[in-house]
């Protein structure tokens, strides 16, 4: 038990894992996370912090980074459907600025692994969801970056549903685009 298989990304770092599922009569049983597996396929993090939103259908969270304490993060659903992106923000990368993005679902049981150096957000397409996720590091309050969800040199194709409207946070709507975090940065 316990079997990974990994997608190809074209961002290095970035990895869509699907557990093995094993279904029976009863419904299912699989590992979310099995420390010695994912080292195997080069996810090599102490995880220290389990996190779990809940939201509705046209929820929009995101862009966010860590300044200072950045966070890897294995993220999932567990109920309903989302859109998750991640943008590489790595300082000297080849694919700074691009963003790769999937969608995970209760049913899909993909895993979504980001990792330290990208800012991460995600949008609820089903009318209930449940987001869970593990970090490297702790929440420090005041440490949250981010960057505007629709910043047009980013260029994110987010799936909004026809006659969805976003719902964001009061924050979400007042982050810069990606020039002003490189100006900031001082790249």
């Amino acid at each position: 038990m316990g079997k990974l298989t990994v997608e190809t990304c074209e961002i290095e770092g970035v990895k869509i894992i699907t557990p093995e599922v094993h279904p029976d009569a009863r419904g299912y049983f699989m590992e979310t996370y099995q420390q010695k597996d994912f080292e195997a396929v080069g996810v090599d993090v102490t995880f220290v912090q389990d996190n779990q939103s809940a939201s509705k259908k046209g929820v929009l969270r995101g862009l966010h980074f860590q300044k200072q304490y950045a966070q890897d993060k294995l993220v999932r659903v567990i109920k309903g459907s989302v859109f998750d992106v991640a943008v590489d923000l790595r300082k000297g990368s080849k694919t700074f600025g691009k963003w790769i993005g999937v969608e995970l679902t209760e049913e899909n049981k993909k895993q979504f692994f980001v990792p330290k150096g990208f800012a991460h957000g995600f949008l609820v397409l089903s009318d209930y969801a449940e987001f869970v996720y593990k970090c490297s590091d702790f929440y420090h309050p005041g440490d949250e970056g981010g960057i505007m969800y629709n910043d047009p040199e980013i260029g994110v194709k987010w799936p909004i549903p026809e006659g969805c409207e976003l719902i964001l946070s009061d924050r979400d709507t007042k982050w810069g685009g990606l020039s002003s975090y490189v100006n900031e940065q001082g790249k």
